[in-house]
């Protein structure tokens, strides 16, 4: 196993109705177990030793980082975009590997 990472295109400022959406996204993902007690979101295992993948929010984006094999890592990722996409209504992507630009359209659900 080996340390992975990616910044995906949730920005720290999108409104509200965007944010009560994020959890919902969590729990779709293989591996979900929860927030720990540190409020942090994890899957596979509250231990980063292990076989885990925890994310927080940054100024860049919402970042992920894990402790898992490249590949599963990979399927993990599109998955993840996927469902994002799917969920927030705009192309959920990492603007480091040129999947979306840096201004973000998203559509106002009221």
């Amino acid at each position: 196993m080996e340390i992975q990472e990616c910044n995906l295109n949730i920005r720290y400022d999108l409104p509200k109705e965007i944010w009560d959406k994020v959890p919902l996204i969590y729990q779709k993902m293989n591996g979900w177990i929860g927030f720990g007690k540190d409020g942090i979101p994890h899957w596979f295992s509250y231990d980063t030793n292990e076989k885990s993948i925890i994310a927080s929010v940054e100024p860049s984006g919402l970042h992920f980082e894990a402790n898992m094999e490249l590949n599963e890592w990979i399927e993990w990722k599109v998955e993840i975009k996927r469902i994002a996409t799917e969920i927030l209504e705009f192309k959920v992507g990492e603007i480091e590997e040129g999947e979306v630009g840096h201004e973000i359209e998203w559509i106002k659900s009221s």
